[in-house]
Order: structure tokens, then C-alpha cells, then sequence
């Protein structure tokens, strides 16, 4: 007696996926949300719409201690929306490492694909030092590519910071991003 011939189930074909679609699904999934989509906004305002936002690539970027140092507003996560009287102009900020660099590309492809509110002027994008010491290679390339597409400023590892501390002296690389944002000092208890 013959044995009968199962044939698996046709798989189903893959649909190509759209550009930028990706990070909605991963939303959708209930991994990990788009970015600058928070689960419930809370407004950023400052004194003025002129006045900086500074907007988060990731949690633990240092924008809180940038805004600390020259003022501003924390914008969180996302970007304001200078039509409900949130800062137009922006900066946007995050670490070196390569989780903060890749959510640094996510915040910017956002931007560039119109998934940001009318209005906002991006004054440059804030790296800030992960870790002491020099960066490897592949995270300098990917600084390369950052910077081909905005202003790219780096702030070095500052000790103080992550014990809570403010610095003693201000390294020159905060000097060209108090003049960039418009702070005409640098902090309290901050040396200039």
C-alpha cells in the first residue's frame, strides 16, 4: 500500500516593507515605540517659543544636564510643537555609544521624513561623551554620516556629571555650544 504524500503548507510570500515602516511596526509589536511618539506628551514650555528645546535621542542622553548648565527647555523624547507655544528651536541631543548614536539617526530620519511638527529649526545635533577616552573607529564613522546630514558639536566626558557634580572649568567645546545656543554663561559655579 502506497503512503500518501504530505505537502507543508505554502509559506506565505514576504511583502516589502515601505521606508521608515519598519519602526512603526516595532511600535505595532509592542517592542519598542517610534521614535519621538510618547505614550501620553506632556507640554515643553519655556518663557518663549524662541527659547531652546533640547530634545532627547534617548533616556540618559544628558540633555537634563546640558539644560542645567545653559538653559532652556527639556523637551523629552520627542519634537515640540511650536504651534502649542513649544520651542522652535531645537537641539538635539545624545550619547556616543552606539545606542545613542542609532537613536540620534532615528530622531533625524523623523525629522527629514516630515514626521516632525512645521516650524522647528534644528540648531545642531549634541554628542555627548559615553565614556572617557577616544571613540572606536566604527562609532567615529557613524559620527561621520551624523554629520553629513546636521551640525554636530561633541561634549567630552565630564566626571562631574556622573557623580551629580557641575565642573570645575568648562572644557572649549562647551564654550562653542553656549555661543551656538545662546547662553551668555555657562552655568552657575561653572567656571568660564
Amino acid at each position: 500500500m502506497a503512503q500518501p504524500v504530505v505537502q507543508p503548507a505554502p509559506r506565505p510570500k514576504a511583502v516589502p516593507a515601505r521606508a521608515g515602516a519598519g519602526r512603526r511596526a516595532a511600535s505595532a509589536s509592542g517592542a519598542e515605540p517610534a521614535w519621538g511618539r510618547p505614550k501620553a506628551p506632556r507640554a515643553a514650555r519655556g518663557t518663549s517659543r524662541d527659547e531652546v528645546g533640547w530634545v532627547k535621542a534617548h533616556g540618559g542622553s544628558g540633555a537634563t544636564s546640558l539644560v542645567e548648565l545653559f538653559g532652556g527647555v527639556e523637551v523629552g523624547a520627542r519634537w515640540p510643537d511650536p504651534a502649542r507655544g513649544e520651542p522652535r528651536r531645537v537641539v538635539l541631543v545624545g550619547r556616543t555609544s552606539a545606542r545613542g548614536l542609532r537613536s540620534v539617526s532615528q530622531a533625524l530620519g523623523a525629522l527629514n521624513d516630515g514626521d516632525a511638527p512645521q516650524g522647528l529649526e534644528l540648531l545642531g545635533v549634541v554628542l555627548v561623551a559615553d565614556a572617557p577616552g577616544r571613540l572606536p573607529l566604527g562609532l567615529l564613522r557613524r559620527i561621520r554620516v551624523l554629520r553629513s546630514v546636521a551640525r554636530v558639536h561633541r561634549v567630552p566626558w565630564i566626571p562631574a556629571w556622573r557623580t551629580g557634580g557641575r565642573p570645575k572649568s568648562v572644557p572649549r567645546q562647551l564654550a562653542t555650544l553656549a555661543e551656538l545656543v545662546g547662553a551668555g554663561h555657562h552655568g552657575e559655579g561653572a567656571a568660564s
